[in-house]
């Protein structure tokens, strides 16, 4: 895996980080999670990492970039987990799926989390949970925002906004963890 993250960092493509996805595989791990649909290919990185855990996990990723579509499918072949993960080339709020997961994994464009959360929350086993990554966003969710660019200001309103919906959800029950830049774990309530 370490040349795949040095090819992300080296291309400027985001992925996530080491104590991050270690913190999601273990999850995946103690948690007998099975089926997966993962909103944020890119190069295939945390795919990749989640179908090593176990030949039984199968997931489901969704890819809007067509460069980026055809690097995970061909780093999913080099690491031979093609077969446990099945790559769309598409945009996630097009497309349409019936099918339930143990684990919804939002990592892709931030200003679409509350949209995708929502579009995606009913393809949720009953224990099932949507794990989000990059609450933190490197940090700037804490600076001043006069301290941003104009495009990174907008992302850090909309990141606030997401954790503000995630807090006031009165469907989930969402818990956060200052790990890898920053992750949060959304289970439906009780009833």
């Amino acid at each position: 895996m370490e040349r795949l993250e040095r090819y992300a960092l080296e291309n400027n493509i985001p992925i996530m980080q080491k104590d991050g996805i270690n913190f999601l595989c273990d999850y995946i791990k103690n948690n007998n999670v099975k089926n997966i649909l993962e909103i944020g290919t890119a190069i295939g990185y945390s795919a990749i990492c989640m179908a090593k855990i176990n030949k039984d996990i199968h997931i489901t990723s969704i890819e809007r970039d067509n460069n980026m579509y055809k690097k995970a499918l061909e780093n999913l072949k080099k690491y031979q987990v093609e077969e446990q993960v099945l790559v769309i080339n598409d945009d996630a709020l097009n497309f349409q799926i019936n099918k339930k997961y143990d684990l919804i994994f939002i990592d892709a464009a931030k200003a679409q989390y509350i949209n995708f959360f929502n579009k995606f929350k009913d393809n949720l086993t009953y224990n099932g949970v949507i794990v989000s990554d990059n609450l933190d966003f490197h940090g700037t969710l804490l600076l001043d925002e006069d301290k941003l660019t104009k495009g990174l200001k907008g992302i850090v309103r909309k990141l606030k906004k997401y954790i503000e919906f995630l807090k006031e959800n009165e469907e989930f029950e969402t818990h956060f963890y200052k790990i890898g830049d920053g992750i949060s774990i959304s289970r439906r309530r009780k009833k």
